[in-house]
């Protein structure tokens, strides 16, 4: 596919054209890359969390960008989202199964960077 817009889905099997501006996929990852989207998913990755213990995690963070990140990840199915019907309402967030496997080998490129600056500390 190289112009037009591709708003529709790969076929199975298919791959979508990641480096067309139009891609689904490529909304996925923008998200997933941004600044905040990788801190919230390595947020979730053991837990649920509510909103404010979202926040207090990721230290830096605005809660309008907490919330604009969320939304978007909610959106892309990449985490849920649970409202309690109580005064106020309590929100609480957790990664999807798609969730969980996108965020995997995030996980696993924060564990292996923090290696190894712990490393070169020692040294």
């Amino acid at each position: 596919m190289a112009e037009g817009v591709q708003r529709r889905g790969a076929e199975t099997g298919e791959r979508y054209e990641v480096f067309h501006t139009d891609c689904l996929a490529r909304d996925v990852v923008d998200h997933v890359t941004s600044r905040w989207g990788v801190w919230v998913l390595i947020s979730l990755r053991r837990n649920d969390l509510r909103f404010y213990e979202l926040r207090e995690s990721i230290q830096g963070i605005s809660e309008k960008m907490l919330a604009q990140t969320l939304r978007a990840l909610v959106a892309d199915g990449l985490v849920w989202r649970k409202v309690e019907p109580t005064t106020p309402p309590q929100v609480t967030y957790g990664l999807t199964e798609f969730g969980r496997d996108i965020g995997e080998p995030l996980t696993e490129l924060f564990d292996r960077i923090t290696r190894q600056l712990s490393a070169l500390d020692t040294a």
